[in-house]
């Protein structure tokens, strides 16, 4: 991988990740310090590669986790919500979390029930007081609708790729808002998507990327 930003240790990833330029911005080192992997990842927590969690998901590599949060840090403000679609283990999910504060709100949402009890042991364990004080939540359900019990947001990450344009989610960012999202099938880039302050909304390719594709609970599990 052309990136080489593995790490010995959570910090040592984070160090490396800032030496390539992936993250720039103090406030993303700090929220993936304060977020150890190892919490989420069942193996190999700092390779600079996805792996596997089950159930046909995987943990994004630590560079895409580190790009997610560059692109959306300045609607990860204190106070701010957000939500993570596809939020499989639960890492992004607490990054989002440590960024927004305890005034602030993230909700992780995936359809196969196993990985969201699997993430909430794993919040509850490591990280009990962003769930006691409602900062992080993670429910079941079908992320390809957003969630609108807790819209609007002030930002949206997807973490599997919509085959185009999530309408339904651009609906429920705030405006202004931004969501990060990968979008295609067979050729796939991450489009960055800004929503002004009078609701219009434009659109940025990012880069080619190739993720599990946003799709049913049944599907996933074949």
């Amino acid at each position: 991988m052309a990136w080489r930003c593995h790490g010995a240790t959570n910090g040592e990833l984070i160090d490396n990740l800032l030496h390539a330029r992936i993250i720039t911005h103090e406030r993303v080192a700090a929220a993936m310090r304060a977020v150890d992997r190892a919490h989420f990842a069942p193996r190999n927590p700092y390779m600079d590669m996805p792996q596997s969690i089950g159930y046909g998901a995987t943990i994004s590599a630590p560079h895409m986790h580190g790009y997610a949060l560059e692109y959306l840090h300045e609607h990860l403000q204190p106070g701010m919500h957000a939500l993570d679609v596809g939020s499989g283990s639960g890492y992004l999910s607490a990054c989002m979390a440590s960024m927004v504060g305890a005034g602030g709100r993230v909700i992780g949402i995936d359809h196969i029930p196993e990985l969201v009890q699997g993430s909430q042991t794993a919040l509850e364990r490591n990280y009990p007081e962003w769930v006691r004080d409602g900062r992080v939540q993670v429910v079941v359900g079908d992320g390809r609708q957003g969630y609108a019990d807790g819209a609007p947001y002030d930002c949206i990450h997807v973490g599997a790729a919509a085959p185009a344009t999530p309408t339904e989610m651009l609906a429920q960012l705030k405006a202004p808002g931004r969501m990060f999202v990968p979008v295609g099938t067979m050729s796939q880039r991450i489009i960055v998507y800004d929503k002004d302050s009078s609701g219009h909304v434009t659109e940025h390719k990012v880069m080619g990327v190739q993720y599990v594709p946003l799709t049913d609970a049944d599907k996933q599990r074949d």
